[in-house]
């Protein structure tokens, strides 16, 4: 708070009092006072007022400094009002009073939306859930039927399934705490799983899948790793390329306090200028809009849940020769003991 502002601010008050000041030294001059006594009277006049406007500003100075001061360094600006003391003059106690009307507002209206987003939320799980059974059951009847049935008719299907999924998680990954189990698994049976699911692309497309040193335990929620690689594996059978024999490599490297976990693929690559921006919401990409039509969800939402989960995940590619994802594990002997 600036005292030139406060003055300006008090330009209205100040040029009253000078008026007053102006026709008070009038009527004393007109009744012939005293010169001494004249300048008692000024010097007592603009004593009184400089220090009406000193305190006042002073008063006010340290309220709204710790205001504006609370509001820069709180992460929530709104809980600023827990931070200060109640102010002693009657402008603060309005401001303060309409600060609180308005967070007791704020609050009732975000907590209506949380209601509803987690009604809408709640409604969306249950849908999926419900979507899938007849998702899997045309896949089951589609598998039993190969010759009778266009294999395209299969792989929409398993399109259909993939983003079903990447809906799930999703929404899932918002309230990821209420979801989630770190615990003992075996890697290999999560990159089994992974290979069954993806078997029939992989033959379509003619992609060979390799496996490396990957019967260790980690730290981690199996369903959720399963659908992060899942996202991975899509992506590698997707951006193929074409005339040349394919291949997906899964390798783990364990070291003292963590596991590495690698997905290489021999596809198209990744732009340079498109790596950093791989795992933002949406992004899709040099690759997403020439090559096929994609939503840019699917490393956004592998990334949201690994940092979730404790992982990190990186990505490094060079453009027509390879993509090499990196997923890092801790380890964590808490986990151990928890189990």
């Amino acid at each position: 708070m600036k005292f030139s502002l406060f003055l300006k601010d008090k330009m209205y008050v100040i040029l009253l009092f000078l008026g007053f000041f102006t026709l008070t030294i009038l009527f004393l001059l007109a009744f012939k006072v005293d010169k001494s006594l004249l300048y008692v009277i000024c010097f007592l006049e603009f004593l009184y007022v400089g220090s009406i406007l000193c305190i006042d500003f002073f008063r006010k100075q340290k309220f709204y400094n710790n205001l504006l001061e609370n509001i820069n360094s709180l992460d929530k600006a709104y809980l600023v009002l827990e931070t200060l003391e109640k102010p002693t003059f009657y402008e603060g106690k309005l401001l303060t009073s309409a600060l609180y009307e308005i967070n007791r507002s704020m609050i009732e209206l975000v907590n209506t939306l949380e209601e509803q987003t987690n009604d809408f939320k709640e409604y969306i799980e249950m849908w999926i859930h419900e979507v899938k059974i007849p998702i899997a059951s045309l896949i089951l009847m589609a598998h039993n039927h190969k010759d009778k049935l266009d294999k395209k008719m299969l792989e929409q299907m398993h399109r259909i399934d993939t983003y079903v999924e990447q809906v799930l998680y999703y929404v899932r990954s918002e309230n990821a705490e209420q979801d989630y189990l770190i615990k003992e698994t075996k890697l290999e049976t999560i990159i089994n799983n992974i290979a069954l699911k993806n078997k029939d692309e992989l033959l379509a497309n003619k992609i060979e899948f390799q496996v490396k040193n990957v019967n260790l335990l980690v730290n981690t929620d199996a369903k959720w790793l399963e659908f992060i690689l899942n996202q991975i594996i899509n992506n590698s059978i997707k951006y193929k390329k074409a005339n040349v024999a394919s291949y997906i490599k899964i390798e783990a490297r364990e070291e003292k306090e963590k596991i590495i976990l690698s997905v290489l693929d021999n596809g198209i690559g990744i732009k340079e200028s498109d790596i950093k921006r791989v795992f933002e919401k949406t992004y899709t990409g040099t690759n997403g809009r020439i090559k096929t039509k994609s939503t840019g969800m699917g490393l956004f939402i592998a990334k949201k849940l690994c940092d979730k989960l404790g992982h990190t995940i990186t990505i490094e590619s060079k453009e027509q020769e390879y993509t090499k994802v990196t997923i890092t594990i801790a380890k964590n002997e808490f986990y151990k003991v928890a189990k």
